[in-house]
């Protein structure tokens, strides 16, 4: 017969275990490639201080990270909450679809990440937290009733763009320690552009594949409202004028983004490319290609930049 330290100690582990199975559904809910790409948005914007930092500290720009990628994770989870119904008709595999994450548990783990993220700004520049919480915002209205904002596509576009700037935004306060220093051109730029990309690009690439699911909500989408061929268009387009006006403005003002200009253009391409394949007649494996390519490029853009500006004393 177990003991009872036997017995208590076998239930703890059975906890953890859960806990820690929950936790792993919720980071694979809310996309890892987002919490990824969010981080490096916020470490880019700290990266393209640096002329006018006169000295960053690195840990508070890691503990800057955390919170801001806290608040995406926060934002996200609760969107797969509320994508349910979109989702399973998609042929999504994410945890709340497929019935492995209860919505209520995702609830909670959003609410408590949401706490966190505040919490953790605190003894970083005051500005950073308002940030924070209006990203927070931002996701409640994106998400959730009676907003919905998620069911048009020039809504989306806009809250996509504030939160993205936000983040470049974020990463700049921390770095120069709140004090109002003068935003370099360069990381204007880049923020723009960047933030361009994942708006006018990464939109309409998504909704290739989820136009039945978008439809079926009664979403307003671009693929809902015009077709997968003008969200192609769009795509394409809006790809090729970023990495044309991106060049030529960071070649005139001779600034450090030629990397990040290079990836883009290689991105540029693997997009098109993938969106000429990406018809309606096509499986979801084909139409999720262009977002695939959309998300790649978005990581390679800010790694670019990133090895190409990171400076010896920002590590120390």
């Amino acid at each position: 017969m177990a003991s009872p330290w036997t017995t208590r100690q076998a239930t703890g582990t059975f906890v953890l275990r859960s806990g820690i199975q929950v936790l792993r559904l919720c980071v694979i809910e809310a996309r890892p490639s987002v919490l990824s790409v969010s981080t490096l948005r916020f470490l880019t914007g700290a990266v393209l201080a640096l002329p006018v930092a006169a000295t960053p500290e690195p840990a508070k720009v890691a503990q800057g990270a955390m919170a801001w990628v806290l608040s995406i994770f926060a934002i996200y989870l609760f969107n797969g909450v509320t994508d349910v119904t979109e989702d399973r008709i998609n042929g999504s595999r994410r945890p709340i679809a497929r019935g492995d994450l209860d919505p209520g548990i995702a609830v909670g783990v959003a609410a408590i990440a949401a706490g966190l993220s505040l919490a953790v700004t605190l003894r970083l520049p005051g500005p950073l937290t308002w940030m924070v919480a209006f990203n927070l915002v931002l996701g409640y209205l994106y998400s959730g009733p009676p907003f919905n904002l998620k069911s048009r596509s020039g809504c989306t576009i806009l809250v996509l763009c504030a939160s993205s700037l936000l983040s470049y935004w974020g990463g700049f306060t921390v770095a120069t320690g709140g004090t109002g220093a003068s935003t370099p051109l360069g990381l204007i730029v880049f923020a723009v552009a960047a933030t361009y990309w994942m708006a006018v690009v990464g939109v309409p690439a998504k909704d290739l594949s989820d136009i039945a699911g978008d439809a079926a909500a009664g979403r307003r989408t671009i693929g809902v409202t015009r077709g997968e061929r003008t969200s192609r268009y769009i795509m394409s387009i809006a790809a090729l004028t970023l990495v044309v006006v991106f060049t030529g403005i960071t070649m005139y003002f001779g600034l450090p983004l030629i990397g990040a200009c290079l990836a883009m253009a290689v991105g540029a391409a693997a997009v098109i490319g993938a969106g000429r394949k990406a018809s309606a007649e096509a499986g979801r494996c084909q139409q999720r290609r262009p977002y695939r390519a959309f998300m790649a490029t978005q990581h390679l853009v800010h790694i670019t930049e990133l090895i190409s500006n990171v400076s010896p004393h920002m590590l120390l």
